[in-house]
């Protein structure tokens, strides 16, 4: 049998779900397959079918399980209070999760030639979005929609661009300058801001 996901998964429907993301990270929505699924997680191909019922919800589920990962590895709801932690934290979830990060951006893509799709990405930015809000807020920054949306959309491009290849010391210093960027908002009073 070929390689199996690990990370205390389970055989149940969370280690078929990360292997959905495994494979589709690695091969993309080509080489997704119940047969490719089962042979990651170890189990019989049949149990896919039973446990997702077709190829959409499982791909539904499978975005659904990996936002909420990611955002909990992250910990973007309790964002820490100095660069450093902020900074390790980030950079930790982009190397040891490339694969959850990977299939998300796959689905982003997806979603624009498969519009049954885009509801299910509307909620994975809704949701990083919320989450950042949460943590912006416990920095003392205005969690309103529009700073989360811009400081998310920061961190999005960034963790695209580590996952393209590119230079992992430029992302830190890049998440490093955001991170200053977070820090003198928390100096600015709101009503000084301009939108």
């Amino acid at each position: 049998m070929g390689e199996h996901v690990s990370g205390g998964y389970g055989t149940g429907k969370e280690a078929l779900l990360a292997a959905t993301v495994h494979v589709v990270a690695r091969k993309g929505l080509r080489g997704l397959t119940y047969r490719a699924v089962a042979e990651i997680a170890g189990v019989n191909n049949s149990l896919v079918a039973h446990h997702f019922g077709s190829r959409d919800a499982l791909i539904e589920a499978a975005l659904d399980w990996s936002v909420n990962r990611s955002i909990g590895l992250s910990g973007l709801e309790n964002l820490p209070a100095n660069e450093e932690e902020f900074c390790g934290r980030l950079m930790a979830l982009i190397r040891e999760n490339p694969d959850i990060q990977t299939f998300q951006y796959e689905m982003i893509l997806e979603a624009r030639r498969r519009p049954e799709l885009a509801p299910a990405v509307r909620r994975l930015y809704k949701s990083y979005i919320s989450a950042i809000s949460a943590g912006l807020g416990h920095l003392g920054i205005s969690g309103e929609t529009g700073v989360a949306q811009a400081a998310f959309a920061g961190l999005d491009g960034l963790v695209l661009q580590l996952i393209a290849g590119m230079d992992e010391d430029g992302v830190e210093r890049s998440i490093r300058v955001l991170w200053a960027a977070l820090a003198r908002a928390t100096e600015t009073p709101a009503s000084s801001v301009r939108p």
